[in-house]
């Protein structure tokens, strides 16, 4: 049975003085429970801090980037060694914001994928289409292009020691939500994807849903057989709202 993996991803947003109520907040309230774990993903100068708060904790540190270069003359730049050195467990790696507005492209999407790996850090791979692209029903393709450039560069075995987010761009920050079934139907082709060259492995990995998943919503989608948990924006700022998620994921692994 697959873990559920709840992740938040902050974004450009906190302070030193919101993020150590809202860490606090979180940690205290912790659903009890096995199967699920927590993760945050502050942006990069509080790192370090919040990796201070999470000690003794059961949640997680990430990035929300990462250089595909490990040293040199990358001004602001940061690499996954650096990341590993403050904590991190696990990076998100091409991220739809990253994709859209720094022009990351798949090519440097799997380098970045690599260059975490070999840090010892785990990649969470992000991909999903755009409302035009779901309309014009190039939905598969899209996906497929941007997991076959991970697995072209690194293999389907790296997947071994990664997680995979489904993001509907379409479906963030604009009003519309993805019911859902059809949220399932992408997760169980991202799935059948990964089995055609490893089956045993494709039934192991974890793929999250990354379309504006609220506590209101959790429970519909994480009932899902292919949804193994969120990465998580808005609602992560606020204890609450991302508590809630959470205990819809560990009951969710109590039902499974």
């Amino acid at each position: 049975m697959r873990e559920i993996l709840v992740a938040g991803n902050w974004k450009m947003n906190g302070s030193t003085t919101a993020n150590k109520a809202l860490i606090s907040g979180i940690v205290s309230a912790v659903p009890e429970g096995s199967g699920f774990r927590l993760l945050v993903c502050p942006p990069f100068p509080f790192l370090a801090s919040v990796a201070n708060l999470l000690s003794g904790s059961k949640v997680a540190l990430g990035a929300q980037n990462v250089s595909e270069h490990d040293s040199g003359a990358f001004t602001g730049e940061t690499s996954a060694s650096m990341l590993k050195d403050v904590g991190c467990e696990y990076v998100i790696v091409g991220h739809s914001e990253r994709r859209a507005m720094y022009a990351e492209t798949s090519v440097q999407v799997a380098a970045k994928f690599q260059a975490a790996q070999t840090a010892g850090i785990i990649p969470i791979l992000c991909v999903g289409e755009t409302l035009a692209q779901r309309e014009s029903g190039t939905t598969q393709e899209v996906i497929d292009e941007q997991l076959d450039a991970v697995l072209d560069s690194a293999g389907v075995e790296a997947f071994a020691t990664a997680v995979i987010a489904y993001e509907p761009v379409w479906a963030i920050g604009t009003g519309m939500t993805a019911t859902p079934e059809q949220a399932q139907d992408v997760h169980k082709h991202i799935r059948a994807r990964l089995a055609e060259q490893n089956a045993v492995l494709a039934d192991k990995v974890q793929i999250l849903y990354g379309g504006s998943m609220k506590g209101e919503n959790a429970a519909g989608l994480l009932c899902m057989p292919d949804i193994d948990g969120g990465l998580i924006g808005g609602a992560s700022l606020k204890a609450n709202d991302f508590l809630a998620i959470a205990k819809a994921a560990a009951q969710s692994y109590t039902n499974s």
